[in-house]
């Protein structure tokens, strides 16, 4: 270790990102990414950016994007925050609404950047057991914190909550602010945008890396009451005032205006999801019920790691989590047709040489 870091950078264990192999010709099902290209329009837009506008900084709030995706949820620009990925967002809310005298509640199965944001933060945390079956179990969470954090639908599960379930969550945690982090609903589950102007302690987190396939571009939102916004909103210009280029808010703009395009990309992963989700369970696999873009498979009889090597060697990387209770199961993004059918193939090979 450097002799120059500080304490704080010497005891954090960082999150480790999935894998981003430069290999052109890998199947690459790891990081939840779009299978399908962003809009056309989005290209378009940026190559109509004035080129004098590099020049400039870009609009601090992304105001332009902020009203557009205000519309979009029935909201004012002023319950809308953009940030440099939904990560970064997070971050923030971490920090600004998160760090109180009791420990923040986040499942014991869940997306692992938060207990790195608690150590970042040194913000106190309680996880909070999933149910047997990896469901999130409500009452579970009527007990003092100083926060609550859930994924929705949850990685790497994929299993989501109701509106009914998450509008208990929030009736329990009055006096905490409730997150709930929306980075696959797109994909099958219901918004809790839909419940922000009815509780005040609701912040919903969402991006644009997933459905609208702008991964490369670093797009993060939060909404919730204008109270939330205002504290991010400290947070971040204390932090960085400028965290959207404007290529980046250019190019966001034009995603949101697409709608259609948006619903076709979705309905299309949701599909494959379904007919993948079928073939491996013909295949032996349980599957567990996804509103994501990935399913998350176990096999009784193979065990997952020897999987993701024999799948890694053939050029088919998928993720898995050498940690306790999921040390058996793969999650697997969902690609295109012919990179599902390549999986497919791949795993007929390997089940029937272990078999």
């Amino acid at each position: 270790m450097s002799r120059y870091w500080s304490d704080l950078a010497r005891g954090l264990t960082p999150y480790v990102p999935g894998e981003q192999p430069q290999h052109t010709q890998l199947v690459k099902l790891n990081t939840n990414e779009s299978p399908y290209p962003p809009s056309s329009r989005v290209m378009a837009a940026i190559q109509n950016v004035d080129g004098d506008k590099l020049r400039l900084y870009p609009d601090p709030g992304s105001s332009e994007l902020a009203q557009v995706i205000a519309r979009a949820n029935g909201l004012q620009s002023d319950q809308v925050f953009l940030g440099n990925g939904s990560d970064e967002v997070l971050a923030h809310a971490f920090q600004s609404l998160l760090k109180h005298d009791l420990p923040i509640l986040y499942p014991d199965i869940s997306y692992s950047f938060y207990p790195v944001w608690c150590d970042l933060y040194q913000i106190e945390a309680k996880t909070v057991a999933l149910s047997p079956d990896f469901t999130v179990t409500v009452a579970d969470y009527r007990q003092p914190n100083g926060g609550v954090i859930i994924p929705n639908p949850n990685a790497p599960t994929g299993i989501a909550l109701s509106l009914d379930e998450i509008r208990s969550l929030l009736q329990a945690n009055a006096d905490s602010v409730v997150i709930i982090d929306e980075a696959y609903i797109d994909f099958g589950g219901q918004s809790a945008c839909a419940l922000i102007n009815e509780y005040e302690n609701l912040l919903v987190v969402q991006t644009l890396s997933k459905s609208r396939a702008m991964a490369g571009m670093r797009v993060g939102v939060a909404m919730g009451q204008a109270e939330l916004i205002e504290g991010l909103s400290r947070v971040k210009d204390s932090f960085n005032s400028y965290p959207l280029d404007v290529l980046a808010q250019t190019a966001a703009v034009a995603a949101y205006e697409d709608e259609d395009y948006f619903r076709e990309c979705t309905a299309k992963v949701v599909a494959s999801r379904e007919r993948l989700a079928r073939e491996l369970m013909q295949r032996g696999f349980s599957v567990l019920p996804s509103s994501a873009n990935f399913l998350f498979v176990t096999h009784s009889a193979h065990s997952a790691q020897t999987l993701f090597t024999g799948l890694r060697e053939e050029g088919v990387i998928v993720r898995y989590f050498d940690k306790p209770r999921i040390n058996e199961y793969l999650r697997i993004s969902i690609g295109t047709d012919a990179q599902c059918d390549r999986l497919l193939e791949v795993l007929d090979q390997l089940l029937t040489v272990s078999g």
